[in-house]
């Protein structure tokens, strides 16, 4: 705290988080995940605190400058949160705090701080038995909260939060495309042209993502172990999945250590329903499909 409090001596500083490092238990892979989750956190948090304006107040350390975190629209921000979606309604937030914190700082203009030189140690437990499990019941969560307030902070003037940060938040909604048109696309090459493509490709993955976990390496001074290149095109794959699965089905929220869920009205109207969640979601990645067979030529083979 002594370390993180002359930062507000800056009037218009209204929060600032800093860097972490694990602490957990769990499998191999796990411990060499959240390891990995963090060093990406340092590389990417280092730099959007450059325009200080970060993209998350993380609620394992943040610091808020005292008057605002009294101010009582701040408090009803955290224990009254919600969005207005078209299908699903008001859907009031179960999780996802630093989120809420984050847009009500973010849509009054104040600035947010990044300290990468202070770190605290953040204790994770593995939530499932199996990793996969682990990984998808975080990401979900995880995910799941940025997807429901990214709509309204891109709502928000880009010259009052600034363009980089307005853009940062647009390339997190869209990366979930991207990350799927290149597996998708060589997968359609390598059916219709030549199965070679596919090995290209992986070469390619593994050599891109391998000179990644070196540069990240730099940001904790220390090797990194053979699981990293792995584990990132892992989470790059399947946490696109989640977020394209979580997109349709907002209203979906679960704690990870505690019972508290949302309820599902059984009277719900067509529009909210699952199938038409599936629905919509089938339909995204239906147009995600056609346009690789558009970019790949499929129809001039």
């Amino acid at each position: 705290m002594a370390r993180v409090a002359p930062f507000f001596t800056d009037p218009t500083m209204g929060a600032v988080t800093t860097d972490e490092v694990s602490e957990a238990s769990g499998g191999r892979a796990f411990k060499d995940w959240f390891a990995l989750r963090f060093a990406q956190r340092q590389m990417m948090m280092s730099s959007m605190g450059l325009s200080e304006r970060v993209l998350t107040l993380t609620g394992r350390m943040s610091a808020f400058r005292g008057d605002l975190a009294s101010d009582p629209a701040f408090i009803e921000s955290i224990q009254h949160d919600f969005i207005d979606h078209w299908r699903f309604g008001r859907i009031n937030f179960l999780t996802g705090d630093d989120k809420s914190t984050w847009y009500w700082l973010l849509k009054r203009g104040y600035k947010m701080g990044y300290l990468p030189d202070v770190k605290t140690v953040s204790v994770e437990t593995q939530p499932k038995e199996s990793f996969v499990g682990s990984a998808v019941v975080l990401m979900r969560r995880w995910f799941g909260n940025t997807l429901r307030t990214s709509n309204r902070a891109l709502a928000l003037p880009a010259s009052r939060i600034g363009y980089f940060t307005w853009w940062s938040i647009l390339d997190q909604r869209m990366s979930m495309w991207t990350s799927l048109a290149g597996p998708c696309g060589m997968l359609l090459a390598a059916v219709v042209f030549n199965p070679y493509v596919l090995l290209f490709y992986l070469s390619w993955v593994m050599l891109s993502r391998y000179v990644t976990c070196a540069l990240l390496s730099t940001f904790r001074a220390s090797r990194f172990p053979i699981t990293y290149p792995f584990l990132l095109y892992f989470g790059q794959l399947l946490g696109a999945m989640v977020k394209t699965y979580v997109l349709f089905r907002l209203d979906r929220q679960k704690w990870t250590r505690q019972s508290a869920v949302t309820k599902v009205s059984v009277k719900r109207g067509i529009l909210a329903s699952d199938r038409f969640s599936f629905y919509l979601h089938a339909l995204a990645a239906g147009w995600l499909l056609l346009g690789m067979i558009w970019l790949v030529d499929i129809s001039g083979a």
